[in-house]
């Protein structure tokens, strides 16, 4: 259902210190999509500090511009999130990932008789 214009990712990474030492997670909200349902967000070393390292990205669908099909889906995981690991170095040197696409329904996911 979220193809098009209007719905929001997520993007949540790991990072380290300088010593090592896990610093938390830090999310960011991507700009809505566009009518082909890309999204973009921007993390940036420079505005978080020169000396974290990121350890690990994850990318989440955190919500659908339509009223009749915003319940996300693990398509692709969406709800689990979809682990940006390859990427494309553009000519700026910003690293270009690709997730998805992820997916909304209207109707959340029943749960199977005896939790299976």
């Amino acid at each position: 259902c979220v193809r098009g214009a209007g719905a929001v990712a997520r993007v949540t990474c790991g990072w380290e210190n300088e010593l090592g030492y896990e610093t938390g997670p830090i999310s960011v909200l991507s700009h809505v999509t566009d009518s082909k349902g890309y999204f973009f967000a921007t993390l940036s070393l420079g505005e978080l500090g020169s000396k974290l390292k990121i350890t690990e990205c994850k990318a989440y669908l955190e919500s659908s511009p339509l009223v009749t099909c915003k319940v996300p889906t693990d398509v692709n995981y969406g709800i689990s999130g979809a682990r940006l690991s390859s990427y494309r170095l553009l000519e700026n040197k910003m690293k270009l990932y690709t997730v998805g696409p992820f997916f909304c329904t209207s109707q959340p996911a029943k749960p199977l008789p005896n939790g299976y």
